[in-house]
């Protein structure tokens, strides 16, 4: 195969062979509008993960440049994201030497990659799926407490001082004590206060000018003219040079230590990037394959852990600033790196003047939007359970921590499928007067059985944790039954597996049922489950005449031998 060929698989240069002329004026504005936000918001999140902020600029560049290449996603923007920035200070922050951000980087590169390669092994086996481990409500109780993990990590540098404390409710409490006992640096808290009115302001009454630009601007020049830099935190000036690998000093105790946050930050990443890819591809009418975009997002993150970044995601904030600029390829993505190195390269100096009052500002709005109190309020008012299972999942991370909630968040995902499947609806089923077929008597309790004949229905497969529940259930409608029973058929279309455990208590039922003159039939049972009866030897026992295609046709089966009974009582 040519190398034409290959090279022309990839998504990038596939859109760059069909590339149109009148796309280049507004791919190129894109980028260039879009560089407004890709230096503050990189550099902010860089110091919320607890690494510096130079950083958030490597973890911009080169991811943005990589998934231009093998994104499926035509318009999806790359970078360090607020959902991210806590799991990564949590996995990386305890490994490191005390201090030493040179250290802390080298171990979040090495996140990266581990993150990259998870997403990459995931995405050839074709593991989108997983994402779904994390259902809505968990999703939207994690995403709060994420967002007041962050929020109360960036009060202090908005305030003027730092806090030793880890977890949300040690950080609070110092912060609070250091509010109370005095410690707040007024000049530094007046600009990170009025940053955050200035971004808020422009979101709000001219949000076609980016307020974080404006915002991070004003920081710069306040500081620069009144010079500010010895007075209050700031961010320093950015090393010279391109970014260089630095995974090196790694030792293999910490990377084995690391994979399991990185399992953690590979299912969030993927999940945000996925939801993002998704909606923004059937806008424009296009289509992307999840495991495709698992591959690339896995890709870009190899790519930026290895120069110096740390584990990205797509961005909900800047991909719709591109697609509102107009952007039609990856180029625009690329034209944004491209501008973020300019600056990096040209003027390392100016962040000396950067207050780091004004980059928590930066994060702690954009950390905000996380903030969805709606959601919680719908979620109470549709279903109380799925409301209880995401406060949980907030509290999971506030009080565990945010790598342990996510397993709890996981964890609760699995309970509440288990505990949907352990206790489903079941229901007798009757025939009504005014529609055909045969219905719930919960929903139609005028309805009318058939003398001599059980329906019943069970809305779950049949499994260890449920098998002896559908055999009470089944003996006890036969027990209130108001005549007496000579068959029951199980309309078991819901039922869509079956267990070893499950197959002992149908044949238990159906020993039960034989015993008082009862047969047991099934109606509508789907291949695969009656495929399950046979492999586990009961074919003998439940051969074909206990099974139906349709409901009707079990019940005209019933009539005519309750009619032949009838009519031939002595056979």
């Amino acid at each position: 195969m040519a190398w034409t060929d290959v090279l022309g698989r990839l998504p990038g240069i596939a859109t760059a062979l069909r590339y149109r002329r009148d796309w280049l004026r507004t791919d190129i504005t894109a980028g260039l509008v879009l560089t407004a936000l890709l230096i503050p918001a990189g550099m902010g999140y860089a110091e919320a993960a607890g690494l510096p902020a130079y950083a958030g600029l490597y973890a911009t560049i080169v991811p943005l440049l990589a998934y231009a290449v093998v994104g499926p996603s035509r318009i999806l923007v790359l970078g360090p994201d607020s959902s991210l920035a806590p799991l990564i200070a949590a996995a990386v922050l305890p490994l490191a030497v005390a201090g030493d951000q040179d250290d802390a980087l080298a171990l979040a590169g090495v996140l990266a990659v581990l993150v990259g390669l998870i997403l990459l092994i995931g995405g050839f086996l074709r593991l989108g799926f997983v994402t779904e481990l994390l259902s809505k409500p968990i999703r939207l109780g994690y995403l709060n407490a994420i967002a007041l993990t962050v929020v109360v990590g960036q009060l202090p540098k908005l305030l003027g001082f730092s806090v030793d404390a880890t977890g949300v409710l040690a950080e609070l409490g110092e912060t609070g004590m250091a509010v109370f006992d005095g410690e707040v640096d007024p000049v530094a808290a007046g600009i990170g206060v009025g940053a955050i009115a200035i971004i808020v302001a422009f979101r709000m009454w001219l949000p076609i000018v980016p307020g974080v630009l404006v915002a991070v601007v004003a920081a710069i020049a306040l500081c620069a003219a009144a010079d500010l830099t010895d007075d209050i935190p700031m961010v320093g000036a950015l090393p010279e040079g391109l970014p260089l690998p630095s995974i090196g000093g790694v030792d293999w105790h910490d990377v084995a230590r690391l994979i399991g946050p990185a399992a953690g930050i590979a299912l969030i990443a993927f999940a945000d990037t996925g939801v993002l890819s998704r909606t923004f591809a059937s806008r424009h009418g296009e289509d992307v394959n999840g495991s495709t975009e698992m591959k690339a997002i896995g890709t870009a993150n190899i790519a930026g852990g290895l120069f110096g970044g740390f584990p990205v995601s797509a961005s909900g904030s800047r991909t719709p600033v591109a697609e509102q600029s107009g952007a039609h390829t990856q180029l625009a993505g690329v034209v944004g790196a491209l501008a973020v190195l300019v600056f990096v390269l040209v003027a390392p100096g100016l962040t000396a003047y950067l207050p780091d009052a004004a980059l928590a500002a930066v994060v702690i709005v954009a950390a905000t939007a996380l903030i969805d109190v709606g959601g919680m309020v719908r979620m109470w008012h549709m279903s109380t359970v799925e409301f209880w299972l995401a406060v949980a999942a907030f509290l999971g991370v506030v009080f565990a921590g945010v790598l342990q909630g996510i397993l709890v968040a996981i964890g609760l995902s699995f309970v509440a499928v288990v505990a949907r499947v352990w206790q489903p609806y079941r229901t007798e089923l009757v025939r009504t007067t005014d529609r055909p077929g045969y219905h719930d008597i919960e929903r139609h309790p005028d309805g009318h059985r058939i003398p001599g004949l059980v329906l019943v229905r069970f809305d779950a497969p049949l499994f260890f944790a449920n098998g002896e529940i559908f055999d009470e259930y089944v003996r006890g409608v036969v027990a209130r039954a108001p005549t007496p029973v000579e068959w029951v058929v199980v309309a078991a279309e819901p039922i869509t597996g079956l267990d070893t455990t499950a197959v002992d208590e149908l044949v238990d039922l159906d020993n039960y049922l034989a015993g008082k003159g009862i047969r047991l039939a099934f109606a509508e049972m789907k291949g695969p489950v009656k495929d399950r009866l046979i492999r586990f030897g009961m074919g003998d026992r439940f051969d074909p005449s206990r099974f139906y295609p349709t409901v009707e046709a079990a019940v005209a089966d019933f009539s005519e031998h309750a009619d032949h009974t009838r009519d031939h009582p002595q056979e």
